[in-house]
């Protein structure tokens, strides 16, 4: 039986459009650019190391997808500038930007009332700065109807010992994709993800944690669905705001937790 044109599953694709997606070397970047890809996306894929970078490219290319690789570093404005000119020069347009890069490049745990000035700025710069840079950039160039889609964390909902300024920058991000909602709408819509605990590598090493650990540690989290989640979750949910199902949402930050508190 063949589907209509305009069926419910159609409206979760992505077909003719380009996503630049940041941090997406590995982690919870790359899912959402594989994610993406298979949804019909081509995708720009950017972080520092050209290697990993190069091989997340490769894995869009082999879903029949067109995939550039730009190394650089997402805190450095003019780099930022120049990604958003260079994939619109070299795929043609730009349909969608999602700033995922975050994290820390210092990650021992420190309660605020002993953070150093270099550790708050840089964390800072990196999770919020960044994302701002980034939507200003992906503003001026992405085509009508485009989106933003900005990564935020369930920490920015809640105080965070040991871990202040990630919180402070990711509350940051979620003020930060309302405003932009309202300012950009209607031409483009803005949304966020936050994610609950997901075991990355930075996670892995903030927790000092290994695979044993993982059901120890959603326990700790009190994690309502009893497991961590893993990057197609967030993928999942970024596919979802980038596509026509999402059409009338924006300024809105999609929680993705496992019901945590």
């Amino acid at each position: 039986m063949t589907e209509p044109a305009d069926s419910v599953l159609d409206r979760f694709k992505v077909t003719n459009s380009v996503a630049v997606v940041t941090g997406s070397g590995r982690g919870i970047g790359e899912g959402i650019a594989i994610a993406l890809a298979q949804a019909g996306c081509d995708i720009v894929v950017t972080a520092r190391r050209a290697e990993e970078i190069e091989a997340v490219a490769g894995k869009v290319r082999s879903l029949g997808r067109r995939a550039l690789a730009i190394p650089g570093d997402i805190t450095d404005g003019e780099f930022v500038e120049s990604l958003a000119d260079q994939a619109v020069a070299e795929m043609g347009q730009l349909t969608h930007w999602i700033s995922n890069a975050g994290g820390a490049d210092d990650r021992t745990p420190r309660h605020l009332a002993d953070m150093p000035d270099r550790q708050w700025d840089y964390q800072l710069d990196l999770n919020l700065r960044a994302v701002f840079t980034g939507a200003r950039a992906a503003a001026r160039v992405l085509a009508d109807g485009g989106t933003i889609i900005n990564i935020s964390s369930r920490a920015g909902y809640k105080g965070s010992p040991n871990n202040g300024p990630y919180a402070v920058a990711k509350a940051g991000v979620n003020s930060l994709t309302k405003t932009l909602a309202l300012e950009l709408a209607p031409r483009l819509r803005v949304n966020g993800v936050a994610p609950g605990p997901v075991p990355t590598e930075v996670f892995m090493e903030f927790f000092d944690a290994t695979e044993q650990d993982l059901p120890r540690l959603a326990k700790d989290f009190g994690v309502p669905m009893a497991r961590l989640g893993t990057p197609d979750d967030v993928a999942n949910a970024v596919v979802f705001l980038a596509s026509p199902a999402a059409s009338w949402i924006t300024g809105s930050t999609l929680l993705v937790d496992g019901g945590s508190a």
